[in-house]
């Protein structure tokens, strides 16, 4: 079953451009593991946006383990003004 994943950050304006970069970095990694199906980057006014789509449930978990592997900065801290919002989603 497909799953996928819309995250909302809310980076302060100071950490913007910083954050898209990030993004876009960590959506590399995920393009490059196998079931993951799309990764992009999305912005709004106030936030940047992540979307993500995989073939299965485990291919998701495979695709976070490398991102974690590859050293990539995901941890949520000052640079953001607002907690993350994470929606997963499940094809029917």
């Amino acid at each position: 079953m497909k799953v996928g994943m819309v995250a909302s950050h809310y980076p302060h304006a100071a950490y913007r451009e910083e954050f898209i970069a990030r993004v876009h970095q960590v959506c590399e990694v995920l393009l490059g593991t196998p079931g993951c199906l799309s990764a992009e980057c999305w912005m709004s006014e106030d936030a940047v946006i992540s979307i993500a789509q995989w073939e299965s449930e485990e291919a998701s978990a495979a695709s976070f383990a490398a991102v974690e592997a590859a050293g990539l900065d995901v941890d949520y801290d000052e640079r953001e003004a607002r907690p993350r919002e994470i929606v997963r989603l499940a094809a029917g």
